[in-house]
Order: structure tokens, then C-alpha cells, then sequence
């Protein structure tokens, strides 16, 4: 078995990396993310939650139809989580290209920068 060096070489990335991880701009980049994506993960979680719950414990709730139609509610309520899962991606499209990204990019462009010149 190989001897391994008791003290590696250190590596400029993975030390830029954790500096940028601790530097303000960072942080404040993923408080800006968790302030638009915790909101939503609860809100979506609630209502597939309700969903599930009253399919379980209220399917007659479900089988209500609508007017004379083939359609109920259980089928317009599982068709609406499609509908949010499409409007949370849109709101979170929107959100990202007009919040998140503008303060994204200037980390990242430092960082490949950083990489380049540890090359």
C-alpha cells in the first residue's frame, strides 16, 4: 500500500471556491434563492398534500361531477397540479432571468476567470 502525502497540495480552485462560498455576494445570492424557492416548495407541497389527502379520505368529494359532464372535481383538481407545476416553472423562469441571474453571472464569471489563470 502506498505511502500518501500527509499534507496534500493545495488547490487554488477548491480555495477560491470555499472563499466564494463565504464572501457576501454569495450569500446573499442563496438568501435571493431560498427567499423565492422555499416559499414556493411549501405552497406547492401544501396543495399536492391536499390533493392526496382529499383522495384518500374524501373521494366522494372527488366524484362530484360537474353539471351533467363526465368531468369532476378530482379530475379538474389533478389537472390543476399539472397547471401549477407549468406556472411555477413560468414564475420561476421569469424570476431567475430578472433576479438571480444578474447577480449569478459576475460570481461565475469570476470563478472561471479564477480557473483559467489556476491552469
Amino acid at each position: 500500500m502506498p505511502e500518501s502525502d500527509p499534507m496534500p497540495e493545495s488547490d487554488p480552485i477548491a480555495e477560491r471556491s470555499v472563499a466564494m462560498q463565504r464572501s457576501p455576494e454569495f450569500q446573499r445570492l442563496r438568501r435571493t434563492f431560498m427567499t423565492f424557492i422555499l416559499p414556493m416548495t411549501v405552497v406547492f407541497l401544501a396543495w399536492y398534500l391536499a390533493y392526496v389527502l382529499i383522495a384518500g379520505f374524501a373521494p366522494d368529494f372527488f366524484a362530484t361531477r360537474i353539471g351533467g359532464s363526465n368531468i369532476n372535481l378530482g379530475l379538474l383538481f389533478g389537472l390543476g397540479q399539472f397547471v401549477t407545476t407549468f406556472a411555477i416553472t413560468m414564475l420561476y423562469s421569469r424570476w431567475a432571468n430578472r433576479t438571480y441571474d444578474p447577480i449569478a453571472e459576475p460570481l461565475a464569471h469570476e470563478m472561471e476567470q479564477a480557473a483559467e489563470a489556476a491552469r
